[in-house]
């Protein structure tokens, strides 16, 4: 891989990071992105891409939880049943065209994610019974391995949408259940398939930076204001 090349992505996966950590995320369907566009391979896309995942929801991980949004309750049914899936999704073998057609599904969910309003609603969030929350995790935990992210992406906007979790706390929950499937997916991945590239810790390493600069504020709780 050229210089510039490897200088180009870096600063790509910065953006990428600082995007999803505002929310979140690990930015994983952002780097399949920006590295399908690079040409790379999916050997090299799906390890990469949980590499990356790992560095930037562990910041955001921290982040939120530090600033009160993380509720174990509603993290541990979901996050549970996901691990061994995610571990099964990526030993699962993909050939090359699904594969791509599973990264621009992953895109689409993500892009849809970003468009979803903020509630305002007044209504306390409802927690999930374990039963409806278990299956939802088998099933995010094997598409997170299978396509190389983390999960979040699929989990936010469910909680969102379900009513079982304010937009922080929803952030809050999925940062660390993208952490755990992508340690999963990355254990399951086979070492015949799967390629990391060498600028790997070049990348991290700057995502990491721009991760801690931007997930900060994203994970802090509002200040209150003074009347006047």
């Amino acid at each position: 891989m050229e210089y510039a090349q490897t200088l180009s992505l870096a600063a790509a996966f910065c953006a990428v990071a600082a995007l999803y950590a505002s929310v979140g995320h690990g930015g994983a369907s952002g780097y399949l992105a920006v590295m399908a566009l690079a040409g790379m391979t999916p050997a090299v896309m799906r390890p990469t891409a949980l590499v990356m995942n790992l560095v930037v929801s562990a910041l955001a991980t921290f982040a939120f939880a530090r600033a009160g949004h993380f509720r174990w309750r509603l993290f541990w049914p979901f996050a549970a049943a996901s691990i061994p899936f995610a571990w099964l999704g990526g030993s699962t073998t993909v050939a090359d065209a699904w594969f791509r057609l599973l990264v621009g599904g992953a895109l689409l969910v993500a892009a849809w994610r970003f468009f979803l309003p903020v509630s305002t609603a007044d209504a306390e969030p409802r927690t999930p019974p374990v039963a409806v929350a278990l299956p939802i995790g088998v099933l995010l935990g094997y598409l997170s391995g299978l396509v190389g992210v983390g999960g979040g992406i699929f989990l936010t906007p469910l909680l969102l949408l379900a009513g079982w979790a304010r937009p922080k706390t929803a952030a809050a929950v999925s940062a660390p259940f993208i952490f755990v499937n992508s340690l999963a997916g990355l254990a399951g991945l086979q070492p015949a398939t799967a390629t990391l590239p060498p600028a790997l810790g070049l990348w991290a390493a700057a995502s990491e930076g721009e991760t801690a600069r931007a997930g900060k504020p994203a994970g802090e709780r509002p200040r209150p204001r003074i009347a006047e």
